[in-house]
């Protein structure tokens, strides 16, 4: 992967020094091996900064949101989700396309950074691939103002796992029993701390001020307990319905490994079956299944 990364070096340091855009945004090397965290450069001095390997997992859509009343003009490197991310934000009216410049990377696929903490650097090259990608339809960007091309990754950027993996999870959920299902997810959600890193994370979740940080809205209370959690993750998934880009972010983060895509897929493949097949963060023109009504839409649900 080092021929992207020295592409990313060369078009950062031109765009910054060219005064095209203000800041760059991209991966750099974190504290430890198998971590690529976000990095912010606006100095063309530290574009070396910038990494692209098997561990650049963060969408880095979610961070425009920090800037979207700024009139500078930034820069972003996008994979598949994070293009998907960027049309997310352009549909919720969040971001101004001609306030960023995508430059766009064919994603070969990442590897599951918490095996990489447990099976040691000496591992990495054993590495498996990322739960996330494993059903990644669009691992190229859809959107982008340039595309970094790297002979060492296939031309569209395939991922080694098919698209029938992408249900997989919530079919083995779906042939569980009810009283099963109950107890898989009260399993779940009787660890989650409420940290809220889900909702942080998710290109989806940027409304203005969240009905979860309201504590006097009366809707949800600040308790610990099951009824909460399972509240609030039902809340949160029903928010980001028919608008969700399958990035895994939310899961990704969780530090208790709660399957939240789990949940999602269901309700995307639920909206499918209901609407027809939508894959969110495709199509800027697209309107959302749930965002508009039709006279003869489907009401199994009454």
């Amino acid at each position: 992967m080092s021929t992207i990364q020295e592409q990313m070096r060369t078009r950062a340091r031109e765009l910054l020094t060219s005064g095209e855009v203000k800041m760059v945004v991209g991966w750099e090397k974190g504290a430890l091996w198998y971590m690529s965290p976000p990095a912010f450069i606006t100095d063309p001095a530290e574009v070396d900064r910038l990494v692209w390997d098997e561990f650049c997992h963060n969408n880095l859509a979610k961070y425009l949101l920090d800037y979207k009343f700024s009139d500078d003009r930034l820069a972003i490197f996008v994979k598949g989700c994070d293009a998907r991310g960027i049309i997310r934000l352009l549909q919720d009216k969040q971001i101004e396309r001609e306030k960023v410049y995508l430059i766009g990377i064919n994603c070969p696929g990442l590897k599951d950074e918490r095996q990489g903490a447990v099976l040691g650097e000496d591992k990495r090259a054993e590495l498996p691939l990322a739960a996330r990608c494993q059903g990644c339809r669009h691992p190229a960007p859809v959107v982008y103002d340039e595309l970094l091309q790297d002979e060492g990754t296939a031309a569209k950027g395939e991922v080694a796992a098919t698209a029938e993996d992408r249900f997989t999870a919530t079919a083995e959920v779906e042939a569980m029993s009810p009283d099963e299902r109950y107890a898989f997810w009260t399993n779940h959600y009787d660890r989650c701390l409420r940290c809220y890193a889900c909702r942080n994370v998710c290109p989806a979740c940027n409304c203005r001020e969240c009905i979860f940080d309201r504590s006097q809205s009366g809707w949800c209370g600040k308790q610990m307990n099951r009824s909460e959690n399972m509240f609030f993750a039902i809340t949160r998934a029903m928010h980001v319905a028919g608008r969700c880009i399958e990035c895994g972010e939310c899961e990704r983060v969780c530090p208790e490994g709660i399957p939240i895509m789990t949940l999602n897929n269901k309700i995307i493949k639920e909206i499918n079956t209901l609407f027809g097949d939508y894959e969110a963060g495709l199509d800027p023109e697209a309107m959302p299944p749930l965002g508009k009504y039709k006279l003869d839409d489907p009401e199994e649900f009454l």
